[in-house]
């Protein structure tokens, strides 16, 4: 099978302009899946400040270092398998890519959530029980 670079180019295109983790197109007997990482990791600090803010006021951005763990799914999250239980994931614990940092429950299924890197839980971005959003960081490590 022969495969057009330029499909390929242009929907890695459409991941960026439309803020997109995944595409597929198919067509007839030809499937092609265009996906990006979702792991994302802040190794240089950015500089948020503005020229117009004044310097005396406080800033409120919130810059975030570190391997960034992202939930996989859309649901509802939990920190250990069942109420009273040990948590999967605590700040400073060590921790290996594909340990079970969280559950995130969907549509009464309860789905492991791996880390997809190795690391010290250096915060927990969500509350247990508290929804969360796909693509929305869940822990960052160090």
């Amino acid at each position: 099978m022969k495969i057009d670079k330029n499909i390929i180019k242009e929907l890695s295109e459409y991941l960026e302009e439309f803020n997109l983790t995944e595409i597929e197109i198919a067509e007839k007997d030809k499937k092609i899946k265009v996906s990006k990482n979702n792991l994302s990791i802040n190794s240089h600090p950015t500089n948020l400040s503005s020229s117009s803010q004044n310097e005396n006021t406080p800033s409120k951005v919130n810059i975030k270092k570190g391997i960034e763990i992202t939930s996989p799914i859309i649901g509802t999250a939990y920190h250990s398998p069942e109420p009273g239980a040990k948590k999967f994931a605590e700040v400073g614990k060590k921790i290996k890519k594909g340990d079970t940092i969280m559950i995130v429950e969907a549509m009464k299924t309860m789905n492991h959530v791996p880390s997809t890197a190795d690391g010290i839980i250096k915060e927990v971005c969500i509350e247990d029980g508290q929804p969360v959003e796909f693509g929305q960081t869940i822990i960052i490590l160090e």
